[in-house]
């Protein structure tokens, strides 16, 4: 096989490249549908409308997101009005569903689905993406309103640099603390306000569901989670066979569930923690999609950085275990708001919810989790924490339909 690598485009310079063609395609495009707007404005005597095709988009990245968006699917279907989903997977649980007013379609992945996001025509379109009108994802000049519901009760300076900056509105779990943040980005990027409004957390919602459902294991032995975030300051990279020895050699059950990413990314050190643990019983690996089944089973968590710290906390109201590092926030929006990261909410809040976990203090672990155990010292602060975090529980999915469907009623006003 010849080989060419003058033909070779590294991503990066692809990703240019898909943006100028994006840019130029949308140029032309809506240059000559104005052009045909105006023409059949012309012979209709002026009553031609330039009308939004859909009125209310949501677009889903992954199938993972099915538990964030579906409280909100199911008010738009229980309330008999039109909605398009927009999915990245063709195996995405909204194609089972059997819905009557969602309709469903998949867009592909990567460039294909941007290619169709840039040109799409709606009122209001919702997502859990960042980064719009930053990368390959623009802003389409026929869609009136985008949208970012946040998919994590942490705040919005641990996003991606720019990730947040221009969506109209922001659907919050909590505002009081989420607002800060955001406010202080605007002020250090010279942008517009953009609508905040407090919604609740419709995943952690549906996980209350999911939770309560699934049967209380008979004869359950003392259960320790390990789930850690991927990079190599994390949980897993860091510590590996220093961490799971003495708590495997407890005889307790231990689960160990790591990051997607981090078979991809660090499948080296899962692949060589798979081998040296594999005649011991009590060790057993989760990769499935849902978490909830291993935070049921759970008596005890032990994570680094990753979001699922709050999940446990907030659903099984118990305490973690958590290893303090410093982060390098250089690609993350908090670099330019704080000084430390000591100051962001989440950080500081674990200090009064969870245990950390130092290095030296490694062999030590399991007496320590014995005594975390038979111990709820820490649960009005994680009461606290929580009330902060997760406001509206149960109402999410009401709130966030009730704003899609009064923000594009008064679009409608405006444009009468």
């Amino acid at each position: 096989m010849i080989s060419l690598p003058f033909l070779y485009i590294d991503p990066g310079t692809g990703s240019a490249i898909f943006s100028i063609l994006i840019g130029i395609a949308a140029a032309v495009y809506f240059t000559f549908q104005a052009m045909y707007i105006k023409i059949k404005s012309f012979f209709t005597g002026g009553r031609a409308k330039h009308g939004s095709k859909n009125k209310f988009v949501i677009y889903a990245e992954d199938k993972r997101y099915w538990t964030l968006f579906k409280p909100v699917v199911e008010e738009f279907e229980s309330r008999g009005i039109d909605l398009l989903y927009l999915t990245a997977s063709k195996d995405d649980p909204v194609f089972d569903a059997g819905f009557k007013h969602v309709k469903a379609e998949c867009l592909g992945g990567g460039n294909k689905a941007f290619a169709r996001l840039n040109f799409l025509s709606a009122d209001f379109v919702l997502a859990t993406t960042p980064g719009l009108d930053v990368y390959q994802w623009k802003r389409s000049k026929m869609v009136k309103h985008y949208s970012h519901l946040f998919h994590t009760p942490s705040e919005f300076a641990q996003c991606e640099l720019f990730g947040m900056d221009y969506f109209d509105s922001l659907l919050v779990n909590g505002r009081d603390y989420q607002e800060e943040h955001i406010r202080k980005l605007e002020k250090v990027r010279n942008l517009p306000e953009k609508q905040i409004v407090t919604v609740g957390c419709s995943y952690l919602d549906e996980f209350v569901k999911k939770i309560e459902q699934i049967p209380a294991e008979e004869n359950s032995i003392f259960t320790v989670l390990v789930s850690p975030s991927w990079s190599e300051v994390a949980l897993l990279s860091r510590f590996g066979e220093k961490l799971l020895d003495p708590l495997v050699a407890t005889g307790w059950r231990i689960i160990v569930r790591p990051h997607p990413q981090s078979l991809l990314v660090e499948k080296e050190i899962i692949d060589r923690l798979s081998s040296r643990y594999a005649s011991n019983a009590n060790l057993e690996w989760d990769f499935e999609r849902d978490n909830i089944y291993s935070l049921k089973k759970a008596d005890v968590m032990i994570s680094d950085f990753s979001g699922i710290i709050l999940d446990y906390m907030f659903l099984r109201n118990k305490p973690v275990f958590y290893v303090s590092e410093k982060l390098d926030w250089r690609s993350r929006d908090a670099f330019q708001i704080y000084e430390d990261q000591e100051e962001i909410w989440t950080f500081r809040n674990l200090k009064k919810t969870g245990i950390e976990l130092k290095p030296d203090l490694l062999n030590d672990l399991p007496s320590q989790i014995s005594k975390v155990s038979e111990s709820n010292a820490m649960e009005s602060a994680i009461k606290e924490v929580k009330t902060q975090a997760w406001q509206y529980p149960g109402e999410a999915g009401k709130r966030v339909a009730n704003f899609m469907i009064e923000t594009v009623e008064g679009l409608t006003v405006q444009n009468a």
